[in-house]
C-alpha cells in the first residue's frame, strides 16, 4: 500500500498555527485507524519472523497504528490532557537543582529541532520527531532508517563494547546484545546540542548521557522498546521512558520527511504564538 504524501515540507503558518511540528509531511493513508464503516476483526498475529542465526528479525516499517497529516493533527500519540500526568516521571522532574532552575527559563522558543537538529527520542528513538522508522535487520546488525530528518542509525549485535574514538552526535554511539529474545542497545557518545524530547519539552542533556534501549518483537505485527537513561551532570536519578508498542506498517518503506533550514524564521514565529497547539 502506498501512502499519500504532500509535496514539499509544510511552512506555511496557516499550518503552523494548528500546533503541529511541521516538519512531518506525511498524510494519512487509507487504512489508518478510524477509517469509515465498522472496523473488520483483526486477524491473529502471525508468529515472530526470524533471523538466519535464529534471533527475532525487527525488520519492516513500524508506527503506532496511524499516520500524520500536518493540516489537521499533530506528532502526539495521543491529544494532549487536561489531567495530571501519569506513568513514569519526565526527564525534566529529575534535573538537579541547577538544572531545573535553568529548564525554568526556557521554553518552546529554545527547542533545538526548531533549527533542524532532531532530537533523541520523539517519542522513541526508532521514529525520532515522528511516527515513522523502519528496520532493516542482519545478523550482524540493526539498521534503523529514521523518517523525519532522514536520519539513521547503525547497530551493531555482536555484544562489541563502544569505539573509544567516537565523535559526539546527536543520536550517539549505539551497540547491541542479544538477551534472550531481547536485543539491548548500549548507547553513549552523544552531543549536549539537542534535547532527549521534541514539541517544546525542555529536556536538554550533557554529553555524558546514557541511554540503553530494550527491543522485542512478540509476534509478528508487533515490536516494543523499553529505553532508561542516566545523566550523572544532569539528573538526580535513573530515568525511564514510558513503554512504547509499535505496529507493522500497511507500507514498505519510510519516505524523506525534510527540515528546511528556509523554514526556521516561520517555524520559530509559530513556536512563540502558539505554544505548539498545546494549552497555555
Amino acid at each position: 500500500m502506498k501512502r499519500a504524501v504532500m509535496a514539499s515540507i509544510v511552512i506555511a503558518t496557516t499550518v503552523l498555527a494548528i500546533g503541529s511540528l511541521v516538519f512531518l509531511t506525511s498524510a494519512p493513508v487509507a487504512a489508518q485507524n478510524g477509517g469509515g464503516g465498522a472496523a473488520a476483526a483483526k486477524a491473529p498475529a502471525g508468529p515472530t519472523p526470524r533471523l538466519a542465526d535464529g534471533h527475532p528479525d525487527f525488520s519492516g516499517v513500524w508506527w503506532p497504528g496511524r499516520d500524520i497529516n500536518p493540516l489537521t493533527s499533530t506528532a502526539y500519540y495521543a491529544a494532549p490532557r487536561a489531567e495530571p500526568r501519569t506513568g513514569p516521571p519526565s526527564f525534566e522532574s529529575l534535573y538537579q537543582p541547577w538544572a531545573a532552575a535553568k529548564a525554568k527559563t526556557m521554553g518552546h522558543k529554545d527547542d533545538p529541532a526548531l533549527w533542524c537538529i532532531p532530537s533523541i527520542i520523539g517519542p522513541t528513538p526508532l521514529v525520532g520527531n515522528g511516527l515513522v522508522g523502519e528496520i532493516v535487520h542482519t545478523p550482524k546488525a540493526m539498521f534503523q532508517l529514521v523518517e523525519t530528518y532522514h536520519g539513521f542509525r547503525i547497530i551493531p549485535t555482536d555484544g562489541r563494547a563502544h569505539r573509544d574514538d567516537v565523535v559526539p552526535s546527536y543520536k550517539g554511539d549505539a551497540v547491541g546484545r542479544w538477551d534472550g529474545d531481547t536485543l539491548v542497545v548500549d548507547v553513549t557518545g552523544f552531543s549536549d546540542k539537542n534535547w532527549l524530547n521534541h514539541h517544546g519539552a525542555v529536556s536538554f542533556h550533557s554529553d555524558e548521557l546514557h541511554m540503553v534501549e530494550r527491543y522485542r518483537r512478540p509476534d509478528k505485527d508487533t515490536l516494543e522498546i523499553d529505553v532508561t537513561a542516566d545523566d550523572p551532570k544532569v539528573l538526580t536519578g535513573t530515568w525511564k521512558a514510558s513503554h512504547t508498542k509499535l505496529t507493522l506498517a500497511p507500507f514498505e518503506h519510510v519516505m524523506e520527511t525534510a527540515c528546511e533550514i528556509d523554514a526556521i524564521p516561520a517555524l520559530m514565529d509559530a513556536a512563540a504564538k502558539e505554544n505548539y497547539g498545546l494549552k497555555k
